[in-house]
């Protein structure tokens, strides 16, 4: 259980964070951190087994139907990107104390923060390719929340729209391509999958499951060309910036490709489409970075230029690239969080971001420069700092790849035009910013040092590209071996991290790279004016027109279809039924079979009768709004009976009750209403309308005689067989319910829920006028509320809510349980209401439904999370027998818990809508008590 615990602590941190926000930044800083470090304690036990090689798994069945199990696995690769998550995190944690201003909404953030920790940690430690969906979509959730934390700047909130259409749409391609591989290997556990590379591969479905994949991928890790959403997501605070797109968001479609290369790499289809894409982001991130103005907008672009390189390495699809792209990771994350630290002291302490006016703040935060053009020398690929490792690495398997013919040359010439880039952009931030002279027009004048433990995350992340570059082997060395097996899934070559490698060529490449960066910063201006000669892309304004592009179709298309009439919202669904049934039902041959019908006596046939005159006078007469409700209500009774005379008491039951109070809510509802309904539909439309109905009835019909004249195999028998000794019960339909069909019944009284609670909502503030009459002309009554009516109501509610306990306490082992039971109440209650008005009802009814509708879901919740303490899954119920004095021995079932919170839902729910709609009117309705409270 440790490993889900890793997981989940962020998410319990989260839900906590808020409570310590009324103590200050300071205490929900540290309890912020809280479930970091737990989470890194958890894990350490662990570095022994995975120093080894060693796979640790911990799996717990949750949906097996579906392929979907609670499993999370650690290996040398989850646990690199896990401490990346965690570490950085605390950094991040500790800087936002000092960021944030006391103002601001700080349990907010750190809640969110959290929440995308835990979303990240669960994408790198999912041993379930669908569990691991599951988290994928929170990053994008939770990144769209945090992007736009300031929710007053526009910036900020298109940001974060950008952000989440593009990593949401590549989520949907990554769905698909998983649920490919899962239908080619026939799991979607890690483990078969990653043993199943040669099968994957072979299969006529890989480039189609790879593309989806790779979309996933690249959009989330920016690579072009959906780069664009990156530099746009830095109108978010500082240390979010620092954290999601430089060490874990954009890191998870890195994470992606490292994680399925064994199932996925190694063929042309995989080199080319991602070496190309890394080769094209690494460059295009790389030339725009030197142009941008903006402190963050050069830190953005240049982490776009820098995934770019690690896709590039990982394209290349050798081991030794592979391994070079894991060292990267790490040292990317150490230097580039520092940088946009750094960036943010800066804004914090001058105001602005223009790098045309901080200049020369050497003078006035001489350790805060210090920290950055250590970090912006390490991103440069400097001696002695991690990035010059990692790059060197990345040149000479630039050289290792051995293309045909001059394509040989194409990596090298890329690599060091990329490497002379990073140089440019790294001296302009260094001396932009720093030195060239004096600042300009800072909002904040004169700038000075932040707080000493602001620059204390600063100071550690620039340790450590220090130590790595100086000690790789000690430093990083275990742990990049460890990840670098569990990502080749095969025995790991040899290769050395030093310092010093000889005089070579990927040395001389580096030399080149950084004396002809320094030369490009020099003609900076000259750069400049070339690029000014092109017509500048707004990346912002190009999404902005496409999604406006598509709203806009997306609206013609849907007024040609939705005018407001229900009438063609019936035609058009029923049209499309028909359409759709036609070809299948062609296809595999409508015809009659051989068994016998049922011989119809005349009871049934007067029945019949009757539903089918109902019927059709209810189409005929439905101006006549009244009249047509009478009829249909028949309709209702009909259908009742109907059950009850082919042995299913439990349908009757419930189709009665809900008949009743189905009645009462349209009469409620044509209370507002004129009696009667003009004619609008010309006589084509009826002639069509007519034809639509004979052709779905007519079609309806051959299906029913299709199916009941033919030989058929039925689950009934299983149900029939488990119900007792399984589910503790001898009523069939309610065990289905509470038991077998559990997870759907909650979904159900959910949706019965929401429902109810949205009625409320839209009418609460609504006051309606009704009609001074009937139609007629003829005034209401005066005596609204007939003394004989609540005579007879007022002693019926006791004994109707006998009827209703009685009904749900046998509910399971005869007709009953707690839906039915739940209608009997409420019928009753509706009852008062009608009988003795709003006032006298709702003076002694001392609860507010909210309540019981949550009091309902609780109890059905809890009853099917407590099988989960036991070591069961969801809503597994048990039952037993006791014995009591003079009653005698019974059975008890611990789905009753369950049956009462569906009874509570039940009355809560309709109760509620039908109380909303009555209290409409100015003259009937009330606000008692508990509402105005």
């Amino acid at each position: 259980m440790s490993l889900p615990l890793v997981v989940f602590l962020p998410f319990l941190g989260a839900l906590a964070a808020p409570l310590f926000a009324l103590g200050g930044r300071t205490a929900i800083a540290i309890a912020s951190s809280v479930p970091a470090l737990i989470a890194l304690a958890v894990l350490f036990p662990f570095w022994e087994t995975l120093a080894n090689g060693d796979v640790v798994l911990q799996s717990y069945e949750w949906l097996p139907t579906l392929g979907l199990s609670f499993s999370f696995r650690l290996d040398g690769l989850s646990l690199l990107f896990a401490l990346l998550i965690l570490l950085i995190g605390l950094l991040v944690i500790l800087y936002s104390r000092y960021y944030l201003k006391s103002h601001e909404n700080v349990g907010k953030f750190y809640a969110l923060l959290l929440c995308f920790m835990g979303s990240m940690l669960g994408i790198v430690m999912a041993s379930n390719l669908l569990l691991m969906m599951i988290f994928w979509e929170l990053t994008s959730l939770t990144s769209f929340l945090l992007i736009s934390f300031w929710t007053h700047k526009q910036g900020a909130r298109r940001g974060a729209r950008m952000a989440l259409a593009v990593t949401g749409g590549g989520g949907l391609a990554l769905l698909a391509g998983i649920l490919i591989i899962g239908n080619i290997v026939g799991s979607f556990e890690l483990d078969a999958v990653l043993a199943a590379g040669d099968q994957i591969k072979a299969h006529a479905m890989y480039p189609v499951a790879l593309t989806l994949v790779l979309l996933g991928a690249f959009t989330k890790s920016a690579q072009f060309p959906f780069h664009f959403w990156l530099p746009h997501a830095m109108e978010a605070p500082t240390p979010i910036s620092a954290y999601l797109h430089s060490a874990t968001m954009v890191k998870a479609g890195v994470f992606l490709m490292a994680r399925l290369y064994p199932a996925l790499a190694g063929t042309e289809m995989w080199f080319y489409m991602v070496s190309f894409t890394g080769m094209a982001t690494l460059l295009l991130g790389a030339y725009v970075a030197m142009l941008k103005h903006d402190l963050k907008g050069l830190l953005a672009y240049s982490t776009v230029s820098n995934l770019g390189l690690i896709t590039l390495l990982f394209g290349m699809g050798t081991k030794l690239a592979a391994i070079a792209a894991l060292f990267h990771v790490i040292n990317h994350a150490t230097f580039k969080a520092s940088l946009f630290m750094a960036a943010g002291i800066v804004d914090h302490e001058t105001g602005t971001r223009d790098m045309r006016r901080i200049n020369g703040l050497w003078r006035y935060m001489p350790h805060t420069a210090t920290l950055a053009m250590v970090a912006a020398s390490s991103m440069a690929g400097v001696p002695l700092l991690n990035g010059f490792l990692s790059k060197e690495m990345f040149f000479a398997e630039s050289l290792a790849l051995n293309l045909p013919g001059l394509w040989g040359w194409l990596p090298p010439i890329v690599a060091i035009l990329a490497g002379i880039f990073a140089v440019a952009y790294s001296a302009r931030f260094v001396h932009d910013v720093f030195f060239n002279g004096k600042p300009v027009d800072l909002p904040i004048y004169p700038p000075h040092e932040p707080p000493r433990y602001m620059k204390i995350p600063v100071e550690i992340l620039v340790f450590a590209c220090i130590m790595v570059g100086v000690f790789p082997t000690i430093s990083v060395g275990p742990l990049i071996y460890a990840a670098a097996s569990a990502t080749l899934g095969e025995a790991v070559p040899d290769y050395e991290l030093a310092v010093f490698h000889g005089f070579n060529l990927p040395l001389m490449m580096s030399l080149i790279a950084f004396f002809g960066g320094l030369l490009m910063y020099s003609q900076r201006q000259r750069f400049f004016d070339f690029h000014a000669r092109f017509r500048e892309i707004d990346e912002k304004a190009v999404f902005e027109a496409v999604v406006a592009r598509c709203v806009n179709l997306a609206n013609r298309f849907t007024g040609k279809i939705e005018n407001g009439s229900l009438q063609r919202y019936a035609m058009l669904l029923v049209v499309a039924v028909i359409a759709m049934a036609f070809l299948p039902l062609t296809n595999l041959g409508l015809y009659i079979g051989e068994s016998g019908l049922t011989p119809v006596d005349w009871p049934t046939a007067i029945a019949a009768g009757t539903l089918i005159v109902s019927a059709i006078v209810t189409a005929v007469m439905h101006r006549e709004r009244f009249f047509a409700l009478v009829m249909l209500s028949v309709v209702g009774l009909v259908v009742s009976l109907g059950f009850a005379r082919f042995s299913a008491p439990d349908l009757a039951m419930t189709q009665l009750s809900v008949e009743v109070v189905t009645i009462v809510l349209l009469m409620l509802a044509l209370y507002y209403m004129p009696s009667w309904t003009p004619l609008e539909t010309t006589t084509p439309r009826r002639i069509r309308d007519i034809a639509i109905a004979l052709t779905a009835g007519i079609g309806m019909t051959l299906v029913t005689l299709a199916m009941l004249t033919r030989p058929f195999s039925s689950i009934s028998s299983f149900f029939l067989e488990h119900s007792k000794p399984h589910g503790g019960g001898t009523n069939v339909v309610n065990v289905i319910l509470v038991d077998f069909r559990g997870f759907d019944t909650l979904g159900e009284i959910s949706v019965l829920a929401i429902a109810a609670l949205g009625i409320y909502a839209m009418l609460k503030n609504t006051a309606l006028t009704p009609p001074s009459g009937d139609g007629q002309g003829h005034p209401w009554t005066r005596d609204a509320h007939p003394m004989m009516l609540a005579q007879i109501a007022r002693p019926m509610l006791p004994l109707a809510l006998m009827v209703s306990v009685y009904i749900f306490l046998r509910g399971h082992n005869m007709p009953g349980g707690g839906f039915i039971a739940g209608l009997i109440t409420s019928v009753a209650l509706i009852l008062q209401y009608i009988a003795s008005g709003m006032v006298w009802t709702e003076e002694r009814i001392s609860f507010r439904y909210h309540n019981v509708i949550g009091l309902g879901l609780l109890f059905a919740t809890v009853c099917g999370a407590g099988s989960l303490v036991f070591g069961y899954p969801f809503l597994t119920s048990t039952f037993g027998h006791i014995t009591w004095p003079v009653v005698g021995e019974f059975e008890v079932a611990s789905a009753m818990v369950f049956d009462l919170g569906v009874y509570l839902t039940v009355i809560g729910a309709t109760l509620l809508a039908l109380v909303s709609i009555g209290r409409l009117s100015p003259h009937s309705a009330i606000k008692s008590k508990k509402e105005a409270v």
